[in-house]
């Protein structure tokens, strides 16, 4: 296909998708569960007010959210998944009651006996008694009951009864989680969020009207309270198995028809050697400084936070919980993570822009360098705010702004996610005005180039989807576009701006031919993006959302893993430009980044991605620690170590001169790759695999439960960790000093 025919494809498949994708928001919006004026008994007693629920959910947030735990099966891993453990308790006490009721104790019955009052129990529980005219759901005297004695249990759990001290520790919570702030007591601030479980729980078991099926499609799985796994969760999986293996097929056809091709001579030297760095080029480094020290944070906060699953109040006997909980330490690793790898990829389009067009625009260094400023400002500031929100020194409104948000991955409050979204649009400024004369001269590059900034904008212009959701935004819709940055941004366009860059590189080093480069990344992007965009719906199987959601990303998803069967081909196509010239050795460790990222993308992506991808897979795996596994595979081992390989890239630039020393580098990079496959295959995949397992067999919650997870042998999985974790470490504490190193000295070898 000539390049327009390429374009063409790629408009169309853009704006289909972005046209499905927005409509299906529009369905969610008018299908999503109620939020309630308020719920009351039979007898006309109100139990929660609908603003409690609104408020509770935002108390939740303010704690840590999606940090502490998960609702709906979004959020970490330690304690449990409330809404899976609301409806295993609420179960329970029912049972208990309708058989009290009947002069019974229900734990004494046979199971005949009790099938009789599971019977009742679903009746009870799935039926939907909710009132569109008056807004009101009504429970009866018996669920009220069990609602308040809930309420009693949590009460114990989040406000520092000394009774719930084991099993805070096995959940990682602080001893007060919820304190007074803004004139409400903690037991009021309490009894709203407990209004808020309460009601996510409702959703999960209540069927939608006119169906058989519950708001989040049966999620989670509980045939106690008839939470099984519906007949489109079986269809759509095995649907989007056979189109995977349709389209597999055509892409290995059509790459063996057009794959890159090698120029017929390479160099005789190296093309980038003479480049003399900018001013704006230089100004860079200091980024590529940042990104170490972000990194080495991240990585101690992430060494705590795992610790927090086997000594849930301590580290290493350090009473530090009280003054970096859990939910802290993980918010930093997380956050962190997406900070420091989106930094590298910034300071590699820094670098690129002037170095393509040969010109460096006035003032260009003056924006590099107030961007800097503005980017450590965002990270310290949000890091800060976070720190202050899970303290409860903030109240529901400072928080959302300064705070922590709640949500995984975009936990930075919103004033920090405006400053951040503003700091992207300069960088994207300083980007374009640097390549405007590359793109003037219209030669044939421009594809490349174009196609570099449409990726650009989208970085730039796609974490904007964070502020379309408000405070107390309905969870539904507050997850639709929180998936829209993880997925789209990180996700879809990060893999685009990848692709670009990595081809630009070795046509620029004059070991592709650009024609070929052109053609083979426009047909990548078409194919991650034919998958990419509308496989943002395999997030939201189970987020109340409405089947058509399920079956769109059970079917495009699966199109995400098409490209990568062909990871193997480009990870030895790297390796043999790595070898085409005695002077490409200069680019060794930066191309065997991109090698390691084909690995990782392959079995992080690909195989990690793909066995937790299908809805029946993930119906009964989402927030278990196969998420985990597939999670560190991917955002690290793919966008990590690819961020790893461009900042290398820059560094050759930056000290075009000098040779370096093969062993710290190389002792980096092995470390790092070897730890990181320790640390999944070792211990987080086996716990992942045994919570499968009691998820399939028994129920949800029990995978979550602490009477499972803090096992013997699920303690000794963990522990397993270690090794992994201190090769990680390792490698990248040497890759800091390497980086620092070529600024004095150590890291050098002579001269090339």
């Amino acid at each position: 296909m000539t390049p327009k025919k390429l374009w063409l494809t790629l408009a169309a498949v853009i704006i289909g998708s972005f046209a499905v994708l927005g409509f299906y928001g529009v369905e969610i919006f008018r299908e999503m569960p109620p939020f309630p004026n308020k719920v009351v008994t039979e007898k006309g007693e109100t139990l929660f007010e609908g603003q409690n629920i609104k408020d509770g959910q935002n108390v939740w947030q303010s704690i840590g959210g999606q940090t502490v735990g998960s609702v709906w099966g979004h959020g970490s891993y330690v304690a449990p998944d409330w809404t899976a453990d609301y409806l295993h308790r609420e179960s329970q006490l029912m049972l208990t009651a309708l058989a009290k009721k009947e002069g019974k104790v229900y734990s004494r019955l046979s199971e005949a006996e009790k099938a009789k009052y599971q019977v009742l129990l679903k009746e009870e529980l799935r039926r939907n008694t909710y009132d569109p005219a008056t807004g009101v759901i009504t429970y009866s005297e018996l669920r009220a009951n069990v609602a308040r004695e809930l309420s009693r249990y949590y009460a114990k759990l989040f406000l520092n009864d000394p009774s719930m001290n084991r099993l805070r520790s096995a959940y990682a919570m602080r001893e007060k989680s919820i304190e007074a702030v803004d004139g409400l007591t903690a037991q009021q601030r309490f009894e709203k969020m407990d209004a808020f479980f309460a009601w996510s729980s409702w959703v999960c078991v209540t069927n939608r009207p006119g169906s058989d099926v519950s708001y989040t499609n049966n999620w989670p799985h509980d045939p106690l309270i008839g939470n099984v796994a519906p007949t489109s969760l079986h269809l759509w999986s095995g649907f989007s198995i056979l189109l995977l293996l349709f389209f597999v097929g055509i892409l290995v056809y059509y790459y063996a028809q057009h794959k890159e091709e090698h120029v017929s001579h390479v160099p005789d030297s190296d093309p980038m050697r003479n480049l003399k760095p900018t001013p704006s080029m230089r100004a860079v480094l200091k980024y590529i400084w940042v990104v170490g020290a972000l990194m080495l944070v991240q990585m101690l906060s992430g060494v705590i936070t795992a610790h927090y699953g086997v000594e849930g109040d301590a580290f290493f006997g350090l009473p530090i919980q009280e003054v970096f909980p859990y939910a802290v330490s993980r918010s930093w690793h997380v956050q962190l993570a997406i900070l420091w790898i989106a930094t590298s990829w910034l300071a590699t389009g820094l670098y690129i822009a002037p170095a393509v067009s040969g010109i460096e625009p006035k003032y260009q260094a003056l924006g590099v360098n107030i961007l800097f400023g503005a980017l450590v400002f965002v990270v310290a500031g949000s890091l800060v705010g976070q720190w202050f929100g899970v303290m409860q020194k903030l109240g529901l409104v400072e928080n959302f702004w300064f705070g922590h948000q709640g949500y995984e991955y975009v936990e930075l409050g919103r004033l920090w996610q405006i400053l951040l979204l503003t700091g992207l649009v300069l960088w994207l400024f300083l980007m374009i005005r640097a390549l405007i004369p590359a793109l003037k001269r219209k030669d044939e590059s421009r594809h490349l180039l174009t196609l570099f900034i449409i990726a650009s904008l989208a970085i730039a212009f796609f974490y904007a989807a964070g502020l379309m959701y408000g405070r107390q935004t309905h969870m539904a819709i507050a997850e639709y576009w929180r998936w829209w940055v993880v997925h789209l941004w990180v996700e879809g366009f990060f893999e685009v701006f990848a692709t670009v860059v990595a081809s630009f590189l070795f046509c620029r080093l004059g070991l592709l031919k650009i024609q070929s480069a052109t053609v083979s990344v426009l047909f990548s992007t078409i194919i991650f993006l034919s998958g990419g965009i509308l496989g943002t719906f395999h997030h939201l199987y189970f987020s109340a959302t409405p089947t058509a959601v399920l079956a769109l990303g059970a079917t495009f998803s699966a199109l995400e893993i098409v490209p990568l069967v062909l990871i193997g081909m480009e990870a030895y196509h790297n390796y043999q430009l790595s070898r085409s010239t005695p002077w490409i050795e200069a680019y060794k460790w930066p191309i065997y980044c991109f090698i390691a990222m084909c690995f990782w993308n392959f079995l992080g992506a690909g195989i990690f991605g793909f066995a937790i991808n299908p809805p029946i897979a993930l119906y009964y795996l989402q927030g278990l620690n196969t998420t985990a596994v597939h999670g560190h595979a991917a955002l690290f081992g793919v966008y990590g170590i690819l961020g790893i390989g461009l900042m290398l890239f820059v560094l050759r630039g930056l000290y075009p001169n000098d040779k370096w020393n093969d062993r710290l580098i190389g002792l980096a990079f092995w470390s790092i790759n070897i730890g990181l496959l320790l640390m999944t295959v070792v211990s987080i995949l086996p716990i992942g695999i045994a919570q499968a397992h009691e998820s399939i067999t028994n129920a949800y919650w029990s995978a979550r439960s602490a009477e499972f997870m803090q096992q013997d042998f699920m303690q000794t999985l963990r522990w397993l960790r270690i090794p992994g974790d201190t090769f990680l470490a390792l490698g990248e504490v040497l890759l800091v000093l390497f980086i620092i190193g070529l600024q004095f000295g150590w890291s050098k070898k002579g001269k090339r």
